[in-house]
């Protein structure tokens, strides 16, 4: 499978995406003569090269034309929809538009289809992530994954006035991405480059497992005391079956509360998103019975579980930690059986093997129905699966 990893460096924007995405091969004509596909949008622009402590990058800027009109995304998406661009870049640039269409509305208070995205901003942010799918498409890039996002702080002027830097939509944009202060007063994740990570992105916080092909590099327009400012993008291949993110670890010890409250407390939990909630028998201070409460979550979750545990439990305190997972790549299928059809999770094994095991309670129900042991339910769904393979 074709894996780009996202290395953020100093940080990332659409610019920064577009220059690397050449820097790895996508040839200036090619994206030149895709961009021209865009109708009604006056634009030219600029490729060269920078040595960035002592890293030889790409650079990539777009320049607008005078007295464009504003857009919103709705005019975006129709202007898109309507181009002689491909299917798969339509589509991966909606995607991305999209998701900053959601954070901006959410910020502004306003339904997405009417955020408006003013005269030149319009235009960069349309050419970056057009050009960012013409690029990730042209390399055909099957997944994405991202180092942890360093974040910059302190204020940048924007149209609506002065705002906190990360910018408001950013921060929207990065839910359930681990983060860090990167200790620089300045912008260096952009609204853009967040919604390129929050819609192509499906592995958080490291690299994944992969055969290294080739590298590249884009450069920013600001200079850092402390780090080269350039995006990396590593492009390779990876195996069959493991994919990895970044979780969330959060446990309790109890040792007085009634025992009848747990399964309230863990059905609340995994209504609120949690992935895993466990309990284990441990032994406490004075040799006191207890019970660990554990939950696997995504890092976004944290808060609002917290305050279910802290509500619904007598414990006061949560300790919270991050961990990396490696998991076996799956999806979600219908599969037809003599007993009907059910929801089956299809795992991809390291060697390349897949297997297929059925949803608990659909299965559960149709055993019920059906008068067969549930046993005979899921030695069904495997005999399916492998014949169907």
């Amino acid at each position: 499978m074709r894996t780009a990893y996202f290395d953020l460096v100093s940080g990332i924007s659409g610019d920064m995406t577009v220059a690397a995405l050449l820097d790895l091969g996508v040839p200036r004509r090619r994206l030149q003569e895709e961009l021209n596909n865009l109708a009604g949008v006056y634009f030219r622009i600029r490729t060269g090269r920078k040595t960035v402590n002592g890293i030889r990058a790409a650079r990539f800027r777009v320049v607008a034309g005078k007295d464009q009109p504003g857009r919103s995304w709705s005019g975006i998406r129709r202007l898109i929809e309507r181009s002689r661009l491909s299917a798969e870049v339509k589509a991966r640039s909606i995607a991305v538009f999209s998701r900053l269409a959601e954070a901006e509305g959410k910020i502004h208070g306003v339904a997405p289809e009417d955020v408006h995205f003013h005269e030149v901003g319009a235009v960069d942010s349309i050419v970056d992530i057009v050009a960012a799918a013409i690029g990730t498409c042209h390399l055909n890039i099957d997944e994405f994954a991202c180092s942890v996002v360093p974040l910059g702080r302190g204020l940048t002027r924007s149209l609506h006035g002065v705002l906190p830097v990360p910018a408001p939509a950013t921060l929207e944009l990065l839910k359930g991405f681990p983060v860090e202060d990167a200790g620089l007063e300045a912008e260096n994740v952009t609204p853009t480059g967040a919604a390129i990570l929050s819609a192509l992105v499906t592995e958080k916080g490291g690299a994944p497992a992969m055969l290294i092909e080739k590298t590249g590099y884009g450069a920013g327009t600001l200079e850092f005391p402390d780090r080269p400012n350039v995006l990396r993008i590593v492009l390779g291949e990876s195996g069959p079956g493991l994919g990895r993110d970044r979780m969330l670890v959060m446990e309790t010890q109890i040792d007085d509360m009634n025992p009848e409250l747990y399964d309230y407390v863990m059905d609340r939990l995994f209504a609120a998103g949690a992935r895993d909630v466990t309990l284990s028998a441990v032994q406490m201070k004075k040799n006191r019975p207890g019970t660990l409460l554990r939950i696997l979550a995504e890092p976004a979750l944290r808060d609002g579980l917290a305050e279910i545990v802290l509500r619904e439990t007598s414990t006061l305190g949560v300790r919270c930690y991050a961990v990396d997972r490696l998991v076996l790549r799956r999806e979600v299928r219908k599969l037809k059986t003599r007993f009907g059809t059910l929801t089956v999770k299809v795992a991809e094994e390291p060697g390349g093997g897949k297997r297929a095991t059925p949803e608990y309670d659909e299965a559960r129900k149709i055993a019920a129905s059906k008068k067969v042991p549930l046993k005979a339910v899921y030695d069904e769904v495997t005999r399916c699966f492998v014949s169907g393979q």
